[in-house]
């Protein structure tokens, strides 16, 4: 006997229980029943004993899951880490503390979190993801992450050099930048009050630099007291690149408060080392004055002009004029100034009224300088202070003199116009978007390198340096999974259409089309990366024991789905072989 499925035409298939035997010479057969109207398992269970198989009552009395936890994530990110080459930055660790550094580097992308919580989720008894099982160390003590964040702290130099070999040689643009990030607790030796660039004045802070490569890939990373300025940080920098990386042609790229006049004379002229930086408001109304106006007319459909200036011997000066940052400057400078105009109004109404009109010209003055200096535009007004009375009015040369350079910033560069043309240097300044995107997302969007559950210097160092080092792995992985991201696959070549590099960034017309359909070119839905590890982690890692031996356990993954399977093809990974 066996069961034959019929088609029949437009109406379901009919399920046929039959038999086949030999009349005459020849094989026939028999309907000896119709299934049609059983429920498919049980349609599926009867075929198995038709052929010789053991039926059971239920799944669960021939198989028992013990434990299903998120596992799809965890083999994409810790994938991506393997491809990036992370188990040979940890292979001089002590051999227990290898998978440990690795876990505690996949754990930081998927769940950023303290080093308690991170060892909660990492043990077998509390785990929250399949990573702790999947590396082994699910039985693994509190006090051993932290005696790996110690050795991490021992090994940076040795990891960051690895890194400069493979994404720095030869004569390179190195970005750099400084960020912030507040602390709690006056416990460690790092922490003081600082310039916050996140506006947390009544906090102490630590500052930490970023090195990148080109393409905004990041390299090493260095923290510093958090009263230490910008320009302070540059020539530690550039010993360590020279002298810790071996790399000797290095073209610096910061902003105008990293590279100033000062450091570029003391530390990159004698160092041999060129750079890329930008002039600051003083000085361009110094170069303004030397060899301007800038009218609007002096630029080009390209939106930059190539000056030289007696005060920057040796360096090349590019002029940029954005129209859309000039319109956007004038709208912001005359609502300050109406904003400070009303508040004038109201001081010299006080001096007018007829009940306890305000008097004295110091007091005055006192009111007068709270009310001008809250939107910093005093500059723009001529005050007139007695015992009884007080005007203004607005200094219209000053502000004429400060909207002439409105929309404008200049480059400077020590590079040749050979080596680099005016288009690329003001290209190369426009890349530290990279490292603002890096800092935004080690410091809010995706890592969370704060809070800082870290008092002692050294693990504090450690703490923002696995950071960076989760920052290297999710890098590579948007890389791969950019058609299922919404991320902009083709930005070089919309950069390179571009009439002018001081345009405003466009994207690509594959990218516009990817935000119109929300979805990808193979129709699938696509996501940000947040949300697609979100997606992978409802692949689960099943940990199962049949009725015949309850100790031997057998791991079970689900079967991906159609988006799932193509994140694991871009990766080049198997979620059921991730050990």
């Amino acid at each position: 006997m066996y069961i034959e499925c019929v088609p029949n035409r437009n109406s379901p298939p009919a399920i046929l229980l039959r038999e086949g035997y030999r009349e005459g010479g020849k094989v026939v057969k028999r309907t000896l029943a119709n299934l049609s109207h059983w429920d498919a398992q049980l349609i599926e269970h009867f075929r198995i004993l038709l052929k010789g198989g053991v039926a059971v009552e239920s799944a669960q009395s021939l198989l028992s899951i013990e434990r299903s936890l998120p596992h799809g994530h965890v083999a994409a990110v810790l994938g991506a880490a393997r491809g990036c080459g992370a188990p040979s930055w940890f292979g001089s660790a002590p051999q227990e503390l290898q998978p440990l550094l690795l876990a505690m580097l996949v754990a930081r992308v998927l769940a950023p979190a303290s080093k308690l919580a991170t060892h909660r989720m990492l043990h077998d008894d509390t785990a929250t993801s399949s990573l702790g099982r999947v590396l082994g160390v699910g039985r693994c003590a509190a006090d051993e992450l932290y005696r790996a964040l110690d050795w991490l702290h021992q090994a940076q130099p040795a990891i960051e050099r690895r890194l400069a070999r493979a994404h720095l040689g030869g004569s390179t643009l190195v970005l750099y930048d400084l960020t912030s990030t507040w602390l709690t607790g006056r416990c460690c030796a790092l922490a003081a009050r600082g310039h916050s660039r996140d506006g947390k004045r009544d906090d102490p802070q630590i500052v930490f630099g970023l090195i990148c490569a080109a393409d905004g890939c990041p390299i090493a990373v260095e923290v510093f007291a958090g009263n230490t300025g910008d320009p302070a940080t540059v020539a530690e920098q550039v010993a360590k690149l020279k002298q810790r990386f071996g790399i000797e042609r290095i073209t610096w790229v910061g902003d105008r408060g990293m590279l100033t006049s000062a450091r570029i004379e003391q530390v990159l002229k004698p160092q041999g080392m060129d750079w890329i930086s930008s002039l600051r408001a003083p000085q361009i109304v110094q170069l303004a004055a030397e060899v301007g106006p800038f009218q609007p007319s002096l630029f080009d459909e390209r939106n930059l002009i190539e000056v030289a200036s007696e005060h920057f011997p040796g360096e090349r000066l590019v002029v940029c004029r954005n129209p859309l940052l000039a319109t956007e400057r004038s709208r912001k400078r005359e609502e300050l100034l109406a904003a400070t105009e009303a508040d004038l109004r109201k001081i010299a109404a006080a001096t007018q009224r007829a009940r306890q009109p305000l008097r004295g010209e110091q007091t005055i003055a006192l009111r007068v300088g709270r009310g001008i200096d809250r939107f910093n535009v005093a500059k723009h007004f001529e005050l007139t202070i007695t015992d009884t009375t007080f005007a203004f009015r607005r200094k219209a040369d000053s502000i004429a003199t400060e909207s002439a350079l409105d929309g404008l910033y200049v480059i400077r560069t020590s590079l040749s116009a050979q080596q680099l043309d005016a288009a690329a240097a003001v290209a190369a300044y426009k890349s530290l978007a990279h490292v603002e995107r890096a800092f935004r997302s080690m410091k809010t969007v995706d890592l969370h390198v704060r809070p800082v559950f870290h008092y002692n210097s050294e693990r504090v160092r450690a703490h923002v340096f696995l950071c960076m080092l989760a920052y290297y792995v999710e890098w590579h992985l948007r890389e791969r999974l950019k058609p299922m991201l919404f991320d902009d696959e083709f930005l070089e070549q919309a950069q390179a259409e571009r009439a002018s590099p001081v345009a405003k960034a466009q994207r690509s017309a594959h990218a516009k089309r990817k935000d119109a359909s929300k979805h990808s070119d193979d129709a699938m839905p696509l996501h940000s990366l947040r949300t697609l590890l979100g997606d992978l982690a409802t692949l689960t890692y099943n940990v199962t024991h049949t009725s015949l031996n309850a100790n031997a356990k057998i791991v079970i993954t689900t079967r991906p789905t159609p988006l799932q399977d193509k994140a694991f093809k871009l990766l080049g990974i198997n979620p059921a072989c991730s050990q």
